[in-house]
Order: C-alpha cells, then sequence, then structure tokens
C-alpha cells in the first residue's frame, strides 16, 4: 500500500531511546504539520505486555493506519515517527524475522528523508516496549538503520546533539528537501 499523499514526508527514525518522540513533536510543531506517532510504542500501551514475533504483523498495520491519517491531514508535509522500516529492523534484529509484505510495503512507501538518530543521547528505559537495551546492543541496532537505509536507497541524514542542537540539525535537512 503506497502512501496516499504528494506532501514531503520525513520519517525520525533509529534505535531505541535516541529522542524520536522528542524531535518529532519539535519538528511538528515548527513546521505547522501533522505527525503521526509510533506503532510499536502504542501497540505496546494497549497490550501492556512484551512484544513477541506475533505482534510485528499488527505493529506494520497499525504503523500504516497512523502514517495515513497524519497524511490526510498534510498540505505540504508530514512528519512520522519511525515508519515501516524500524518495523523491519526490528522484527529482523529481536525475531530474525522479515516478512516480505512489510519489505515491499516499506519499499513502495520510503519518505523523502530520513532523519537517523544518532546514539549520542544517554540511555532512558523504555519499559516493555523493546527494554532489552545495552550500550552494545544499542550501537548494533543503530548499524543495522544504517545497513536498511543504504541497501535501500533511501535518503537519510544523521541527526546528532542534544536538545536544541538535534532540533536544528533536523530543521535545516527538512529544508533542504525543496
Amino acid at each position: 500500500m503506497k502512501h496516499t499523499s504528494t506532501s514531503r514526508r520525513v520519517v525520525v527514525t533509529g534505535s531505541e531511546c535516541t529522542g524520536k518522540t522528542v524531535l518529532t513533536a519539535g519538528l511538528a510543531e515548527y513546521f505547522d504539520c501533522p505527525s503521526s506517532p509510533e506503532g510499536a510504542r502504542l501497540y505496546v500501551e494497549q497490550h501492556n505486555q512484551p512484544l513477541t514475533v506475533a505482534d510485528v504483523d499488527p505493529i506494520a498495520s497499525l504503523q500504516i493506519t497512523l502514517e495515513e491519517a497524519a497524511i490526510r491531514k498534510a498540505h505540504d508535509l508530514v512528519i512520522h515517527d519511525t515508519d515501516l522500516v524500524s518495523t523491519l529492523v526490528y522484527a529482523r534484529h529481536y525475531y530474525e524475522a522479515s516478512p516480505a509484505w512489510i519489505a515491499r510495503t516499506a519499499s513502495e512507501r520510503a519518505a523523502d528523508v530520513y532523519l537517523l538518530c544518532d546514539i549520542d543521547l544517554p540511555w532512558v528505559s523504555d519499559g516493555l516496549q523493546r527494554d532489552r537495551g545495552s550500550a552494545e546492543q544499542r550501537r548494533q541496532i543503530h548499524e543495522k538503520f544504517v545497513e536498511a537505509m543504504t541497501r535501500g536507497g533511501l535518503r537519510w541524514t544523521l541527526i546528532r546533539g542534544l536538545g536544541e542542537k538535534r532540533l536544528e540539525q533536523a530543521v535545516r535537512a527538512i529544508k533542504g528537501l525543496a
């Protein structure tokens, strides 16, 4: 299912505890545009139990639904807190699963640019979602994001630093889309 809008689409992505949700909110406010939340986070909050491989398909479907809701509100720009690339990276990492329909749909729905949040922020536990983290595991997942985006031919920019510095880098990357 391809996305349904001609609006520019930006995905904030990366491994756990890298400030994606905060950055997504800041960008949506700065550009006064709609955004979509992370499907996996909402799914965990709704089900209140650790994720398993059986959750990959429903998380992917929820992610698409959330993105489409934001896309329908967009006039020129929409910001997504993750997308199906993230679903694939985590499914491959934790379950060695890579559902073909998710890989195909992720490719079809590729955003205009991906803002990959670096792992330079301190670790903060994220509860049930993917709370298996260590500095080494976070580094490994970060490398898997780089590999997935590079292999997929996706346009991406590394976003680093704390607070306003991170937001300023992301704003510059989005303004560079024009």
